[in-house]
């Protein structure tokens, strides 16, 4: 066999098909989260935006405990009024009407990991970007000029410190909600490749730390060395050779399958996979008969499913 296998050993405790389960992070997290939500499972994903380094994840999810912030900072951009606590998903043509969005986005995302049963967060890379003018650290530059802006690279004691308390404050919380890193795949050329290995080699040493003074509720899930390690080829990245690829996280998908879920929740996925196939097909008429014949037909399978494992329909 001309490749190298990446182990993982089988969750002791198993994801279930009626879990909650929140994705925090890169895009990658969005990847994989907007999976769970195309099989019709109980997820969310980044409500906010994209979010890239430790200090960021942590800020939001103690931002949307209500244990951090109290009013969201915006700013004026040329497509309107925007806020440098989300990303670009969330703009609003007021002042007020920007903020208003933001704590409802941060209420709503609170609400979800008080009663997550997972928690998942991937990680970017280590290097944050913070406002000369207050220090604070964005979840979004926002394309604003490079002036705006301190670069700064946390190391892994500082990764530890920032997330610790995000970890701990959750579980005070949420004592159910178990935990799991991953590390983004994504190389990030702007720092140079070499530099992008060493963010990643601080973002794992930081998620090994975490994952042994947590072990109860804290784990990782090996993302990183199944594309970089596995697949290890550049059939397996986009066209910009950084991103990977629909086939990359196809396979990763697979993986997490077979590691983190339990027999009941592969097999809900197998039997809903056709109902997730016929609702992501795009009719060249929308409006004919015969497609709104297949849709009532769809949908009746959907939820003769969903009643069969107990889900809300």
């Amino acid at each position: 066999m001309f490749r190298t296998k990446v182990e993982i050993p089988g969750w002791g405790t198993p994801m279930e098909v009626a879990d909650h389960s929140l994705f925090l992070g890169s895009c990658f997290a969005q990847e994989i989260g907007g999976r769970f939500q195309d099989y019709g499972l109980a997820s969310f994903s980044n409500m906010l935006g994209v979010l890239y380094n430790p200090e960021s994840i942590a800020s939001q999810i103690l931002q949307s405990l209500g244990l951090e912030g109290t009013e969201p900072p915006v700013f004026r951009a040329a497509e309107g009024w925007r806020s440098w606590w989300a990303g670009t998903c969330l703009q609003s043509s007021t002042r007020e009407g920007c903020v208003s969005m933001v704590r409802q986005a941060l209420d709503r995302q609170g609400r979800e990991l008080k009663r997550a049963d997972w928690l998942f967060l991937t990680l970017g890379t280590n290097v944050c970007y913070a406002l000369r003018q207050t220090g604070e650290t964005v979840a979004n530059c926002h394309r604003q000029p490079q002036s705006m802006f301190e670069e700064k690279s946390l190391g892994v004691a500082e990764c530890v410190d920032v997330l610790s308390r995000a970890l701990e404050s959750l579980h005070g919380l949420n004592p159910s909600c178990r935990m799991v890193f991953t590390v983004s795949p994504y190389r990030y050329a702007k720092y140079t490749y070499h530099g992008s290995r060493i963010a990643k080699a601080t973002l794992l040493l930081a998620v090994e730390e975490l994952c042994r003074s947590y072990p109860a509720y804290v784990g990782y899930f090996p993302a990183y060395e199944i594309v970089l390690d596995e697949l290890r080829d550049y059939r397996f990245y986009d066209t910009d050779m950084l991103h990977p690829s629909q086939q990359a996280v196809d396979y990763v998908w697979l993986c997490l399958q077979q590691a983190a879920m339990s027999v009941t929740m592969r097999q809900y996925l197998e039997e809903y996979e056709p109902i997730r196939r016929g609702l992501a097909h795009r009719p060249a008429n929308p409006d004919a008969g015969e497609y709104k014949a297949f849709m009532c037909k769809l949908e009746e399978r959907r939820k003769l499913i969903r009643r069969k494992y107990k889900l809300e329909c």
